[in-house]
């Protein structure tokens, strides 16, 4: 959001140049998109009015326009599949029927491997709030989204329980995700039922971790056994833990956090192989009620290459997630709204749409504020999301 006091970069560069050739078509480059097609052998076999390729792009422009049906999202994309037929009159549009076939025969399984192709973290070793102690900020959250009350929906993904038994309006499907603190680009998720967990799915995402990260996530995540696997990828960890965790103190810092021991039994915790962490204990004091403690332990003993202030200032940028989940659930999709897809297959296809989608607009967002010679921060997500919608259907960029 703009802030008073500050002033527009001069540049000769504009934020609609860097998507005049259209924007999905830059991120996700037809050779990938074609690629990713055979691997999973949705290639056709006969020519169809809409090809695989057509309806991978389009799955995510039904993302970016989430309020067009189906038949006003093929015609915002009509234009590139005509010049790629070399059709100078035009073509007749398919009708909802058929477009709904062509999302069935592509399925899935592309987009999803199509994001994982595609999607990593953006930051440059000059990006601001992205790095603490030569490590790149990386957060891991969840969230749910809202899906059409189907029988096939309601058995594919369940829904929550509200008062007096009943259950409600909607089933939902559940989102775990990686992000860079820094960019909101979030470069790694999985999808699930709402009936499994976070902590369920998030045992998979968190052995995607990398050495050279510092990954953050609040205190719901924290257990003995997903601290060991996401510490054995090589990422550094700063978690946030209940207060209830037994801590064996070892010895304190000189910066006020201490080393202590965790074990994964607390009624056995001599035959146990304890974990060693360093624990940072601190309060906010800004007006609210309580204001901590606030506990985290990392796995980054040495206080010297991370001051426990540094790592305590460097937790409050796990936010940064939760804003790029509001992101893609108020502005992208639309506030309350709920996704289109009946069936689970085609769900879990317009959510990798979705997410697609998010990160090509965030992708367009740091290439402007790099220019500029920004934080990728000051940019509007709003704004950025506008010019995409209008940029979608340039010509050629649907080609198949």
């Amino acid at each position: 959001m703009p802030r008073s006091g500050w002033r527009k970069a001069e540049s000769d560069r504009r934020l609609p140049d860097l998507v005049s050739v259209g924007l999905l078509m830059r991120v996700f480059p037809a050779e990938v998109v074609d690629s990713v097609i055979a691997e999973c052998g949705r290639t056709e076999q006969r020519r169809r009015s809409l090809p695989a390729r057509s309806m991978a792009y389009f799955a995510m422009g039904m993302a970016l326009h989430s309020e067009g049906s189906y038949e006003d999202v093929l015609a915002l994309i009509s234009d590139g599949i005509a010049w790629a037929r070399r059709d100078p009159d035009g073509h007749r549009l398919a009708n909802k029927a058929a477009i709904s076939h062509a999302r069935d025969r592509l399925g899935a399984e592309p987009l999803a491997k199509l994001f994982d192709r595609v999607a990593q973290p953006l930051a440059g070793p000059d990006t601001p709030w992205c790095w603490l102690a030569g490590r790149r900020l990386v957060a891991i959250d969840g969230t749910c989204l809202d899906l059409p009350d189907t029988p096939a929906n309601d058995a594919g993904f369940g829904r929550p329980g509200v008062m007096k038994g009943e259950r409600s309006a909607f089933p939902q499907a559940r989102v775990v995700a990686l992000a860079e603190c820094g960019t909101h680009a979030m470069f790694d998720a999985v999808l699930g039922p709402y009936t499994t967990s976070e902590n369920a799915l998030s045992v998979g995402l968190l052995a995607r971790l990398a050495p050279g990260m510092l990954c953050l996530a609040n205190r719901g995540f924290y257990s003995f056994t997903t601290w060991v696997k996401a510490a054995a990828t090589g990422a550094d960890l700063l978690w946030r833990v209940k207060d209830n965790l037994r801590l064996e103190p070892v010895s304190d810092l000189p910066d006020g956090s201490w080393l202590a021991d965790v074990f994964d039994s607390s009624t056995d915790r001599r035959r146990q192989h304890p974990r060693r962490v360093r624990v940072i204990e601190y309060t906010i004091d800004d007006g609210r009620d309580p204001a901590g403690p606030y506990r985290l332990v990392t796995t980054i003993l040495d206080h010297q290459q991370a001051p426990a202030a540094d790592l305590a200032g460097a937790y409050a940028q796990r936010w940064e997630i939760e804003t790029a989940f509001d992101e893609l659930k108020t502005h992208q999709r639309g506030p309350w709204a709920v996704l289109r897809s009946k069936s689970p297959e085609l769900v879990t296809q317009e959510i990798w749409g979705h997410l697609c989608c998010h990160y090509a607009i965030r992708w367009l967002m740091f290439e402007a504020a790099e220019h500029a010679g920004h934080d990728p921060d000051r940019l509007s997500f709003v704004a950025a999301l506008r010019i995409s919608r209008r940029s979608i259907a340039q010509q050629g960029a649907f080609s198949p």
